[in-house]
């Protein structure tokens, strides 16, 4: 691996250039800059840092021309010096710059050249623009999502960009990066969000395969069609999440709820769903939410309150974690997951891009006079 500035994280000592792109990619790049990696975007432009930017927290930033050849071989020049490479682009747009696979292991055999789609770098819709609720359609999880008698909903960007996609792209260059230790020869990762993201439904397809899963949506375990797995609406128009699956856990919903005691023996008879989600919904419109959270409070009832944006960093668990900080006043996650013994820093604020042009130069051998030529050319912005 190659020496970078001091950080705290068991991915110390990793370098990462990520070509500044939008969505999974740069959540990849702050991930893996969260535990310690070198991440140094190439941007394309210069400008100042925004507290707001959270996806640019840990990174290094220089801003190049990439249309410009002096920029592309300063950009080839930090990717010699690389670990891995994170790019977003369509296919074939990094081999009309000049910095496709071939050329990059060419200067860099070692290199783990990550490429981020949502459609896959081939296949029909390789080109075809696209986002996260496409991606999600044509996999067939968007089809279980939501109300039976309405649209399939949008689940915000967090399934296929983020799940199916910046976690699949860290996983398969984390994998490469294993991988690299025995044979000393950095590849390609293809990560597509379409691929992604039916990884993530290996229980599904084995719940629809033994015929637990019907096709209807609102009408299983886990799409809001069992009574004891959703969220109702309390006395003060907030909500609660309920997920007693299992039946011990459901018969403290019952107690502790004043639900009817016969419905313990005929919890997944699911010709009953339809009316006791309407039996359900009546009783927890009776309190508030946070008076149903003391009567929940220390019990396996699965009960929890839906928190909104400006109570999620005040509640005790998420406190008492650290899960939350402010920087700058911009609220956000800390880093995750937690390490024992290598633990991550705090995060600080994002820098600016292209604020760490002459640092990052620097250390490729780059020298005042050759920084001057390229600012001067244009190369670098």
């Amino acid at each position: 691996m190659s020496p970078s500035p001091s950080r705290n994280g068991p991915l110390n000592g990793l370098r990462i250039i990520e070509l500044a792109g939008l969505g999974p990619g740069p959540l990849a790049g702050q991930l893996l800059a969260d535990l310690g990696a070198d991440v140094i975007v190439v941007d394309r432009k210069a400008g100042p840092a925004s507290p707001t930017d959270v996806n640019a927290r840990g990174k290094r930033s220089i801003a190049l021309n990439l249309k410009s050849p002096a920029g592309v071989e300063t950009c080839l020049r930090l990717i010699e010096r690389a670990d891995g490479l994170i790019e977003g682009f369509r296919p074939g747009i990094m081999e009309k710059l000049g910095l496709g696979p071939d050329v990059c292991l060419k200067r860099n055999p070692r290199l783990v050249f990550g490429r981020m789609t949502g459609w896959g770098q081939d296949g029909p819709l390789a080109q075809s623009a696209g986002h996260d609720i496409n991606y999600l359609a044509i996999t067939g999880a968007l089809r279980a999502i939501g109300p039976s008698q309405a649209p399939p909903p949008p689940p915000l960007n967090l399934v296929a960009d983020y799940g199916g996609g910046a976690m699949f792209l860290i996983f398969g260059m984390l994998a490469a990066l294993f991988e690299r230790q025995t044979s000393g020869r950095g590849q390609v990762v293809d990560a597509a969000m379409t691929d992604g993201v039916p990884a993530l439904m290996g229980m599904i397809h084995g719940f629809v395969a033994s015929g637990f899963w019907t096709r209807e949506r609102e009408a299983n375990w886990l799409d809001g069609g069992a009574p004891f797995y959703g969220c109702y609406e309390t006395a003060d128009g907030k909500y609660l999440s309920v997920g007693a699956l299992e039946p011990q856990f459901f018969a403290q919903l019952v107690a502790l709820a004043g639900l009817p005691e016969a419905h313990r023996a005929s919890q997944n008879e699911r010709a009953t769903w339809a009316g006791r989600r309407a039996d359900y919904a009546a009783v927890f419109r009776t309190r508030t939410r946070d008076a149903w959270m003391e009567v929940f409070a220390g019990t396996d009832a699965c009960v929890a309150p839906v928190l909104d944006w400006d109570e999620v960093e005040h509640h005790p668990h998420n406190v008492a974690r650290g899960t939350f900080l402010r920087v700058d006043g911009v609220l956000q996650a800390s880093p995750a997951p937690r390490f024992s013994r290598t633990p991550a820093a705090a995060p600080a604020l994002p820098a600016a891009p292209g604020g760490a042009a002459g640092d990052i130069l620097g250390e490729a051998g780059y020298g005042a006079a050759d920084i001057a030529a390229l600012k001067a050319s244009g190369a670098l912005l």
